[in-house]
């Protein structure tokens, strides 16, 4: 009777320690869907928007994935690139902005081996939002901007610069 009552134990310690871990790695996936960061109010001066060197437009890089998406205008000024009040995507864990040096970046498989300047981590997934280019950067060695899920190694969106 003993020896049952401790199997009974084991087994329900055991599955509340499984099941546990299960609910918090659910948790930590599903927390950006959940209780996304508010919306981007960043902006830009005149005289930084005075500074234009190159804009495109966020594409959906991949119509048959639901879920890595997005859509609006950049700006890239000298110092800064600028994402535009109309810029979204579809929300995930640890989106990154990066400029690459590689045109039309259409896949995964496109940033294989691709050296990139990682302009920070996406703040949020929705409205204005301004990143520093860091100092010595030549922009127009960058004809891709970027946003990627470093956690899973995912092309979110990309965006082609056209220079000015």
């Amino acid at each position: 009777m003993l020896r049952r009552f401790w199997r009974a134990v084991m087994i329900f310690l055991l599955g509340g320690t499984v099941g546990t871990a299960f609910g918090v790695a659910l948790g930590f996936f599903l927390f950006p869907f959940v209780f996304p960061p508010p919306p981007g109010m960043e902006t830009l001066s005149d005289a930084e928007r005075a500074k234009l060197v190159a804009s495109g437009t966020f594409i959906h890089a991949n119509p048959s994935d639901p879920i890595h998406w997005g859509k609006g205008k950049v700006s890239v000024h000298e110092s800064t690139v600028f994402l535009e009040s109309d810029f979204e995507v579809g929300p995930g864990p640890a989106y990154h902005v990066y400029l690459v040096p590689k045109p039309s970046i259409r896949a995964n498989g496109d940033m294989d081996g691709v050296m990139y300047v990682d302009l920070g981590r996406l703040r949020a997934f929705k409205g204005s939002q301004r990143y520093a280019i860091p100092a010595g950067v030549n922009l127009k060695d960058y004809p891709s901007l970027i946003i990627w899920c470093e956690r899973f190694g995912v092309l979110i969106s990309p965006a082609d610069l056209a220079f000015q």
